[in-house]
């Protein structure tokens, strides 16, 4: 129960945001709602279901430690690139010949091949070792997530800025990466200059990826 409220909790703050909701957002403007939470639901599943298959292939051949270790510093990847943001592609816009479901379905499995979404679920299917309760919080974080996306996304975003949600949850993820290197690292690691050195580093990454390179920004 615990990976599942996990799964589910991380991948709905995950994908507040991400690519995969803006699609959705935008398929709600030309389906249905439930059709594109049914596309939505169907293309999870399957896509997911690879994920948790790939994750729980891998916590069979390494170390639980090796998979702490990998999870901690995926969880701050996870952060900076919910910081760097992400834009939906042209192609999530086009129509299709297919009816609404399965055109939904297609365009939010391609779009979620690689996401950090994925990739946190094959991280936490690793780490817990649980496959049913990983697909399952996951999915329906993912249903939640572009529920809240397609019925209020107007909302939200009129009343709260993009930045403010993306710091948000990038930060939440950071948070989580950082609790996670403390419960692995050995303990003459916690030493003042490591510390401070850690602490140098991560300003500089949330920098590059927040403010320098982050999509939406005059420079990037």
């Amino acid at each position: 129960m615990d990976t599942f409220i996990q799964a589910l909790l991380l991948v709905v703050i995950a994908e507040m945001g991400d690519k995969t909701q803006l699609l959705a957002m935008a398929m709600a403007s030309k389906y249905k709602i439930k059709e594109v939470l049914s596309g939505v639901l169907i293309a999870t599943i399957f896509n997911h279901g690879l994920a948790v298959a790939v994750g729980s292939y891998l916590s069979s051949l390494i170390s639980m430690r090796l998979v702490n270790i990998v999870a901690a510093i995926s969880f701050l990847i996870f952060g900076f690139w919910t910081l760097r943001g992400d834009k939906i592609d042209k192609e999530g816009d086009n129509r299709s010949r297919f009816g609404p479901i399965v055109t939904v379905s297609i365009a939010f499995f391609l779009a979620e091949m690689g996401d950090k979404t994925q990739l946190m679920t094959i991280t936490i299917s690793a780490k817990a070792n649980e496959p049913i309760f990983t697909l399952i919080g996951t999915t329906m974080g993912m249903i939640i997530a572009d529920g809240i996306g397609i019925i209020g996304g107007a909302w939200i975003y009129k009343h709260i800025p993009d930045k403010c949600i993306k710091w948000t949850a990038g930060g939440i993820f950071i948070f989580f990466g950082t609790l996670s290197i403390y419960n692995v690292i050995p303990s003459w690691m916690f030493h003042p200059v490591y510390i401070i050195m850690y602490i140098i580093l991560l300003g500089i990454f949330i920098y590059l990826f927040g403010v320098k390179f982050a999509y939406g920004n005059k420079n990037s």
